[in-house]
């Protein structure tokens, strides 16, 4: 029998974010604004995964995401799972999706585009079958390895 142990924390009440991209892991705590949070969060980081191989773990103690955070962390971690934790159990697991459209979250790489010259927010359209965005308003076409998330 092989010995196991718990290599991060349980939590009581809160959100567990898992299978993130190990690579991503930190992006992602920028991404959600992690490091204005005032409860206790626990990030591990190359953990082992049968699924992925290596992988990023995220868990904020009384933190529940929004749909637009979620979209946010849908850009930079399509896989993950948030796993909604009352009383030390899972109560919900939540596969994070993509939403069709995007708005405020990707930033435009062509700088003639009018959200990068108007105040106003970003606005892409989601594509699954080539796993791209398109810009509203100048068509132009990033793939997710690609984007840059606005803060």
């Amino acid at each position: 029998m092989q010995n196991k142990e718990l290599l991060v924390a349980a939590i009581k009440n809160g959100t567990v974010i898992d299978h993130i991209p190990a690579d991503r892991t930190f992006e992602v705590v920028n991404l959600l604004g992690l490091t204005e949070v005032k409860t206790a969060i626990t990030i591990g980081c190359n953990l082992q995964s049968e699924k992925v191989g290596s992988k990023g773990i995220i868990k904020v103690e009384d933190k529940y995401f929004t749909d637009e955070e979620i979209s946010r962390l849908s850009v930079v971690a399509p896989n993950a799972v948030l796993n909604i934790i009352h009383d030390y159990a899972v109560q919900e697991k939540k596969p994070v999706m993509m939403p069709q459209t995007l708005q405020g979250i990707i930033h435009c790489p062509n700088p003639k585009c009018i959200c990068n010259n108007e105040p106003m927010r970003t606005l892409f359209h989601y594509n699954t079958d080539t796993n791209s965005f398109r810009c509203h308003y100048c068509n132009t076409e990033i793939y997710a390895s690609e984007v840059i998330v606005e803060k």
